[in-house]
């Protein structure tokens, strides 16, 4: 989760001026740059995990050994307006902590 964020990380995931995102799960192995370049362009910082706020996206940063991924995208959906994103950044294959993509389709919801 180290390698730099290209330029226009927070456009391509959705993330407009104006928008709340909440960050969960950022340590001292996650890229800062896509933190940073998602705060300028929705132009407020990003609310963390003790936040109350009702927000258009959730940032989630995980790793293999962080717990149950299905608990973790429940609890990311109590912050989420309707239809807001949650986006699930893992390390890279190779990398400790990676997770799988069929761990990821499993845990996650489908309607």
């Amino acid at each position: 989760m180290s390698t730099p964020a290209g330029p226009g990380v927070a456009a391509r995931m959705g993330i407009e001026s104006g928008f709340l995102v909440l960050q969960r799960g950022f340590a001292d192995d996650c890229d800062s740059s896509i933190s940073k370049e998602i705060a300028q362009v929705a132009g407020s910082e990003l609310l963390d995990e003790d936040s109350q706020e009702v927000v258009d996206a959730v940032i989630t940063w995980w790793r293999e050994d962080d717990g149950d991924l299905v608990d973790e995208l429940v609890d990311c959906l109590t912050y989420l307006t309707e239809g807001g994103p949650i986006w699930l950044l893992t390390p890279k294959v190779g990398r400790e902590g990676h997770v799988e993509p069929s761990d990821i389709k499993d845990a996650a919801r489908s309607e």
